[in-house]
């Protein structure tokens, strides 16, 4: 006997309790199934406990920017144990957290693996449910590594409940994970190397920022090597050997450990989709621009379930789990705007960008004003002893409208916020630098960045 429903949120992380809130507290009856404690990435496994990790590179990095100029950093290092501890404190309450507040809008909430058997059924641990719409939020898992011992790195849920941390660590590609793990790793007194088969990390980001950010990452030991990629890991007698390849040079660097950081493909290959006549890929499910499944109208998708426009972050994956929440009660087919949304890479410091990026703006057309300026030398980097800092702020000259900005620097992950604003908004340069910021702040260099 089956269990009915109006609809059921397959995945309880953030997209998808947003979601199932919203449609619990209209009256809907309502289940959201996960076969992983409530909270998804974000909140357990990524943005949060790397965050707090974070904070202790920032408070070395910060002393010995300091050094010479009043701060003695001294033996100040980071208790790797005890930093994993106070990590645990913001992530182990958080599950039963999440499931008392789906409880309260009178969500159902099921633990265990959900499956498709037909159209508008599914399958937990082998008891049937029955539903009238499925939003699918599942997350994404690391993409698959095609080498010999692919079997012997771990992933960055697996860093972040490190127990101690190695000496030597290999991180594969250059993306997110690897470069903001790497920093940590680094002010935390270990030696870790980025290996990226790429001449260009970081791709989505400012190339000239992120040469700065290279160089700055350097300068606190980490390695990057580009145009390279992993030919096998295997196990050595105390660590592991990985044989890497650059055009027809092969080499071996020894590792303690190697960290998959060459990213993630939606998690769907469990849930048979094709008993639903779901259509989808790596990219996700194949959805209409308002979230619905273009072949099977009862399924919806939000997150990296969802092949959309939008970018791969928790603040885009809400936006979508509450418009197609917002779809379903009101029948309507409203896309999510995806303007204006920033993101940012949180080494020490930060890299961080929102709009479009140079070349885009160029290619759409755009008569481009690219306001470079090395934030080095101000103020605000001066008083903290930072001396690699920079902006870029992208304006069209026939509309004065802001196109894209490009920051890096300490605390710029905020300063960024304001430029997504006035994107959103459709301000001009000149409307956001008439803005007056509290001073001395950071904030106060936006009006001298534009």
């Amino acid at each position: 006997m089956s269990e009915d429903y109006d609809l059921i949120v397959i995945g309880a992380g953030m997209a998808g309790v947003a979601a199932a809130n919203k449609c619990g507290a209209a009256g809907w009856r309502v289940a959201i199934v996960d076969a992983l404690p409530y909270g998804g990435t974000c909140a357990l496994r990524g943005c949060d406990p790397k965050k707090i990790l974070r904070r202790g590179a920032e408070i070395i990095d910060a002393a010995r920017l300091m050094q010479g100029k009043g701060i003695d950093p001294g033996e100040l290092s980071i208790n790797w144990a005890d930093l994993m501890a106070h990590k645990r404190g913001f992530t182990d309450p958080l599950p039963d957290k999440m499931e008392k507040s789906l409880t309260v809008n009178g969500v159902e909430t099921l633990h265990g693996a959900a499956r498709f058997t037909g159209d508008n059924t599914l399958e937990v641990d082998e008891k049937t449910y029955r539903s009238k719409r499925f939003l699918i939020a599942a997350g994404a898992m690391p993409r698959p590594l095609g080498f010999t011992g692919a079997d012997l790195v771990i992933d960055s849920t697996d860093f972040l409940n490190l127990e101690a941390l190695p000496d030597r660590i290999l991180f594969i590609g250059g993306g997110f994970v690897s470069f903001e793990f790497a920093h940590i790793a680094a002010q935390a007194g270990a030696r870790p190397t980025i290996v990226d088969r790429g001449a260009r990390p970081l791709g989505s980001f400012d190339p000239d920022l992120v040469e700065m950010l290279i160089e700055r990452s350097g300068g606190i030991g980490v390695d990057l090597v580009r145009g390279t990629e992993i030919v096998s890991v295997a196990k050595a007698s105390v660590a592991f050997s990985v044989e890497v390849k650059s055009d027809s040079e092969t080499w071996t660097v020894e590792t303690d450990l190697v960290v998959h950081g060459a990213g993630r493909v939606a998690a769907l290959a469990d849930l048979n989709l094709e008993a639903a006549g779901v259509d989808y890929s790596d990219k996700g499910i194949v959805v209409a621009p308002h979230l619905q499944s273009t072949t099977n109208s009862a399924v919806y998708a939000a997150g990296d379930s969802a092949d959309t426009d939008g970018m791969p972050l928790t603040p885009v994956a809400v936006i979508e789990g509450k418009v197609a929440a917002s779809n379903m009660l009101k029948d309507a087919q409203t896309a999510p705007d995806y303007a204006g949304i920033p993101t940012a890479v949180f080494t020490v410091p930060e890299v961080a960008r929102v709009g479009m990026l140079e070349d885009e703006a160029r290619d759409a057309g755009h008569d481009l004003d690219v306001r470079f300026t090395d934030t080095s030398g101000w103020y605000s980097n001066y008083r903290i002893g930072e001396t690699s800092a920079a902006g870029k702020i992208l304006v069209d000259r026939s509309s004065g409208k802001l196109l894209g900005a490009h920051l890096f620097g300490p605390e710029y992950g905020e300063l960024i916020n304001f430029f997504g604003l006035a994107i959103k908004l459709g301000l001009t340069a000149k409307q956001l630098q008439s803005m007056t910021a509290a001073y001395p702040s950071v904030g106060s260099d936006l009006g001298s960045l534009l």
